[in-house]
């Protein structure tokens, strides 16, 4: 269950970021998400960006003891050297992080950690069981859906 004021959405041509091209953009204080309008061709992919886009507004929402929680099981995993992600959001800012990132929860760790959430809450809740940047190994998947459970996320977010 979705508890949370309504999120407007919009669909735009050529959306961009500072990065360059992207498929959406989660806008919080404005209460929207912008789609990129080729989106609109490929349903299973619209899903997994939806649900991805509107778990940043969750995030937001979870408070700092939940998202520390969620932190920590990245740490896990990091220390366990899980390979892969659950998409290219949170992959390549997994990929960019340091040695240091984690322990101090510098900017670099903390925006992976928020696109990690999102990317696996798309996994789970988009309804797209298999897609070419689902790469995380099975075994971190498995703790992370369990997370998910025990922190009540899989049963009612606030936006």
């Amino acid at each position: 269950m979705i508890d949370g004021k309504p999120v407007r959405l919009e669909m735009r041509r050529g959306l961009t970021d500072r990065r360059g091209a992207v498929h959406a953009g989660a806008f919080i204080r404005e209460r929207l998400i912008a789609f990129d309008a080729a989106l609109a061709r490929d349903p299973e992919e619209f899903a997994r960006i939806f649900v991805h886009e509107i778990f940043h507004f969750a995030w937001l929402r979870l408070g700092n003891s939940t998202r520390w929680s969620y932190e920590a099981l990245l740490r896990r995993e990091l220390r366990g050297r899980a390979n892969g992600e659950l998409g290219w959001s949170a992959e390549w800012r997994k990929r960019a992080l340091t040695s240091g990132d984690a322990r101090h929860r510098s900017r670099r760790w903390r925006e992976y950690a928020c696109e990690s959430f999102c990317d696996t809450a798309a996994w789970m809740f988009s309804g797209v069981a298999r897609h070419p940047e689902f790469t995380l190994d099975r075994p971190f998947r498995a703790a992370r859906r369990a997370w998910f459970d025990a922190s009540g996320v899989s049963q009612r977010i606030s936006i």
